[in-house]
């Protein structure tokens, strides 16, 4: 479809500026991945976008949901939500783009169940890292010790804090 510009008559077809707000979409959104940006676009050149001049449009969606997956450190996969940290969604991008595949990718699925993975080994990390904590805690409150504090404090020092406190109300 085209149209003419109202001050100068200059005729524009509407598809190639459309195009160009892809265009600037998709380098506004560059930054949400930072120093892993190469990273992504490998993953996404898994999906036959080239020429990008003709797939602007699915380069941007593309991008948009990538960026959404950063934000919100979570996605579902057959109904069932998932947590996982920007480490992990590295760890299984870079999985996902040394796999070598025959067509192009379709959708994110490939990649979903990769994260399912890496999400499942974050979590049993994570949880063995909460019990740790736990027994360390238990340790400290068993010996006496309570946030940090001594286990003992002499009768003077006691003394001393109970005045100072007193001092205070008074």
């Amino acid at each position: 479809m085209k149209f003419y510009c109202p001050e100068c008559r200059k005729e524009f077809d509407f598809l190639e500026v459309q195009g160009d707000q892809d265009v600037v979409a998709i380098v506004k959104m560059m930054p949400v991945f930072g120093k892993h940006g190469n990273l992504v676009w490998a993953y996404l050149e898994l999906f036959g976008i080239s020429p990008i001049s003709a797939r602007r449009k699915k380069v941007r969606v593309l991008l948009e949901e990538m960026a959404a997956l950063f934000r919100a450190e979570k996605f579902t996969y057959k109904k069932k939500e998932y947590k996982i940290t920007p480490a992990g969604i590295l760890e299984a991008l870079n999985l996902t783009v040394h796999k070598h595949f025959e067509t192009p990718l379709q959708n994110h699925n490939y990649l979903k169940l990769v994260m399912i993975d890496v999400a499942g080994k974050e979590n049993k990390d994570a949880g063995r890292e909460a019990e740790k904590d736990l027994r360390s805690r238990e340790d400290r409150l068993r010996s006496g010790s309570r946030d940090g504090a001594p286990a003992s404090i002499d009768r003077e020092a006691n003394l001393k804090r109970v005045g100072a406190l007193l001092e205070k109300f008074k």
